[in-house]
């Protein structure tokens, strides 16, 4: 060799984990930035594990080197915190974002103290709900935030509301324009940035799914299952879920749609379907319309289903973390029928015992039947079940960008169903109804009956009082939704008694 003589570095040896340049999308050509999170040899070629910034984790790959800008990349910084692969093995599990059971609960006095990591709220004054990052904060009794406030003004919670069906003149008292757009009912569902839960509202210690993000960790950052088969359908997952490590290494785990078993091969399928006797969830069938039932699933009662739903509903959820510890929950599984038996289509969870009076935990329609209106009968169904309890209820926080846009998108369609049911009064040219009313109606809890208001951009402050002004776009795009919600829950279908669970010793 020649004294000076280098030997030329291929730019593919930089890009090490921690890296960032523009990758290109799979079927768009769109150049995102995105992060380096592993890399690894297949057949002779490099590939690279990458996440898209400020996208959602389901859109993350597996990518070639010509996908990458390479000459516009970026070097780990020294002093950022890049989370490494020891954290996870360190532990004894290849997951750290579950859970062996729930946590332990803190005892006072021999009675469970629901009040962990949460802030002290100030003597005198009420504790605002957490809302969702991307919605308006919750307003007090007597204040709506963003609404101009008048000496002696009512409240709009006991006060009637007029309905107007036309727009306010100009010159009249208007609610200050946000820079949410109203929910396109017919469009598609995009991927939204997701942000980092607020540390004052972490999760409550006893038995909420929603996940700690602070232990996440180089593992559960990347997808580890290529493919599931569940039934007729195949279908990608979109995020980690802590199955076996050895099932992690095939093409596609095989699922019973039934019991929710999974094998390794299809030979293995079909002698469990030998042996399987279920043609249906376990649990009590409560519903019945048509093809479509619901079955109430008792996680204390059927640890087993429960856990190995947990564990498929982690590959499609990201905001709740896994746990073992089913005891506490319940699960409504929605089902559809056909000749061969009840297939799976969603569920949801709920607490048996809610401090927050939360009706869902968890709420999942699996990929196949995504936008086919089964996410709104969940949350219809859940809504219905809080009506047969007698109380208000709000799905648990925080919720994921197509649940936000769901729940939104219902309580839109809910609460302008009410108002425009309304007859106008004898009195009044108007018809006037309360917040309460609202919320007694349609069981939805008062802060995400306002927050709606507010986001739709309805709720003004005009001569006194609080008006709920209607345009013609508004009452014609509602018309044009409900005409596609061809699916609707109906209360005389459901055979169902609540249980008051804190007067028992045992769940």
């Amino acid at each position: 060799m020649g004294d000076g003589a280098e030997t030329p570095v291929d730019p593919e040896d930089l890009v090490v984990e921690g890296c960032r340049m523009p990758v290109k999308m799979a079927n768009a050509d769109e150049w995102p930035l995105a992060e380096i999170l592993s890399r690894k040899e297949v057949e002779n070629r490099t590939i690279f594990y990458v996440h898209f910034i400020d996208y959602n984790k389901r859109l993350d790959e597996w990518v070639e080197r010509d996908r990458l800008d390479i000459d516009k990349m970026q070097l780990p910084k020294k002093d950022a915190k890049t989370p490494v692969k020891d954290s996870a093995v360190s532990k004894g599990n290849c997951s750290s974002n579950s859970r062996a059971s729930s946590p332990d609960r803190e005892m006072s006095n021999g009675t469970p103290n629901f009040n962990i990591h949460r802030p002290k709220s100030n003597i005198g004054r009420k504790r605002k709900l957490p809302m969702n990052d991307t919605g308006p904060p919750p307003p007090s009794m007597n204040n709506i935030t963003g609404i101009p406030m008048v000496d002696n003004a009512p409240s709009p919670v006991t006060t009637p509301l007029s309905i107007s069906p036309t727009p306010l003149s100009q010159g009249q008292s208007l609610l200050p324009s946000y820079t949410q757009s109203t929910p396109d009912f017919c469009s598609s569902q995009t991927s939204q940035p997701q942000q980092e839960p607020v540390a004052a509202h972490q999760p409550r210690q006893t038995g909420s799914m929603a996940t700690d993000k602070t232990h996440d960790d180089i593992i559960t950052r990347m997808k580890n299952i290529s493919m599931i088969e569940l039934g007729r359908h195949r279908i990608r997952p979109w995020y980690f879920a802590p199955y076996p490590v050895e099932l992690t290494i095939c093409p596609v785990i095989f699922l019973c749609e039934f019991c929710l078993k999974y094998v390794k091969s299809r030979k293995c399928l079909e002698r469990h379907k030998e042996k399987c006797n279920l043609r249906h969830p376990p649990g009590n069938e409560i519903y019945r319309k048509s093809n479509i039932s619901f079955f109430e699933i008792d996680g204390r009662k059927n640890k087993s289903y429960s856990q190995k739903l947990c564990l498929l509903a982690k590959l499609f959820l990201d905001h709740k973390t896994l746990y073992y510890d089913t005891d506490p929950f319940l699960f409504y599984v929605m089902t559809e029928y056909d000749n061969r038996g009840f297939h799976i289509v969603g569920y949801f969870s709920k607490e048996k015992e809610s401090t927050e009076d939360y009706n869902v935990a968890c709420i999942l329609t699996l990929p196949p039947y995504q936008r086919k209106g089964f996410g709104k009968l969940l949350i219809e169904f859940s809504y219905v079940l809080s009506q047969f309890e007698g109380k208000t209820g709000s799905p648990e926080k925080p919720l994921s960008d197509l649940g936000l846009l769901s729940y939104r998108s219902y309580w839109s369609q809910t609460i302008l169903e009410t108002i425009l049911k309304l007859h106008k009064s004898a009195e009044s040219e108007r018809p006037q109804i309360t917040i309460n009313e609202i919320c007694e109606t349609t069981s939805i809890r008062k802060e995400d009956v306002i927050s709606t208001l507010q986001h739709l951009n309805l709720i003004n402050y005009y001569k006194g009082q609080y008006i709920v002004t209607l345009s013609p776009e508004v009452i014609d795009g509602q018309e044009k939704a409900m005409t596609k919600r061809k699916i609707r829950i109906d209360p005389k279908c459901l055979h169902w008694n609540p249980k008051d669970w804190s007067k028992r010793g045992k769940w």
